[in-house]
């Protein structure tokens, strides 16, 4: 069994309200933290709540938020034993978690090999799907191509929800009802994934209505603990974010 490192700096590779949360968190544990800006965030106030702030040049998320080896260098740079991704961004991200690990910081979340599994919803789905799991009909392959995605669609039949493969947090998601939504939004939404989580792959599920949304949260350490925390009424969203 692993015994991991004490953690004493902290490196929040996010922004806004998220980053807020977690400098404040920390700041209760009495860790120090170390805080990263685009030029577009230079009056924000996570870069003043944290004890230390570095600039990401650039304007754009791929330059900034979405930049592991500008991110890595940032961690080195400030002292860092840990990075804390937030939500979204790279988050998600097994190529992120994977240069964290090689860099010998602590990455706060699963590991590598966990969001290769689950970070990637196509590979999640195909996993399950292959050891008898039932799954909602879609796609079992990443989708780059607005034709690729209709067949899909066609197959399974409208209406379809388009999501980006590495997506989370609600962002990038469309019902399509029939074709032409499908082919109208699948550049747009792919552009948003490229933004919001530096990959242009999608996928496809057959979209259902009324359903609940039900989640079993399982919390594990690297002391072997695990618990699960009973199961979580998330049926009340608001653009594909959970309310309750």
């Amino acid at each position: 069994m692993r015994k991991m490192r004490e953690i004493r700096k902290i490196l929040i590779a996010n922004r806004g309200e998220i980053a807020v949360r977690v400098i404040r968190a920390a700041r209760e544990l009495g860790i120090k933290t170390v805080s990263m800006y685009s030029e577009a965030d230079k009056d924000s106030m996570h870069r003043y709540l944290a004890d230390e702030a570095y600039l990401l040049k650039g304007y754009e998320a791929r330059e900034t938020y979405l930049n592991i080896e500008k991110i890595i260098s940032i961690a080195k740079k400030s002292g860092a034993d840990a990075i804390h991704p937030g939500y979204g961004f790279l988050s998600q991200n097994p190529a992120f978690v994977r240069r964290v690990e090689e860099e010998g910081i602590i990455f706060i979340g699963p590991p590598a090999r966990v969001h290769e599994f689950a970070g990637n919803k196509v590979g999640a789905r195909k996993a399950l799907h292959e050891k008898g799991f039932p799954v909602v009909p879609g796609s079992f392959e990443p989708l780059r191509e607005a034709e690729e995605a209709v067949e899909v669609a066609e197959e399974i039949g409208y209406p379809v929800i388009l999501k980006p493969v590495l997506g989370g947090g609600g962002v990038g998601m469309k019902i399509c009802l029939d074709e032409r939504d499908l082919l109208e939004n699948f550049n747009l939404l792919q552009k948003l994934a490229i933004s919001a989580f530096g990959s242009e792959e999608m996928y496809i599920e057959k979209y259902y209505e009324p359903v609940r949304h039900i989640e079993v949260q399982v919390l594990g350490d690297l002391k072997g603990n695990v618990i699960h925390l009973f199961e979580r009424e998330c049926s009340i969203q608001r653009r594909f974010q959970k309310i309750v």
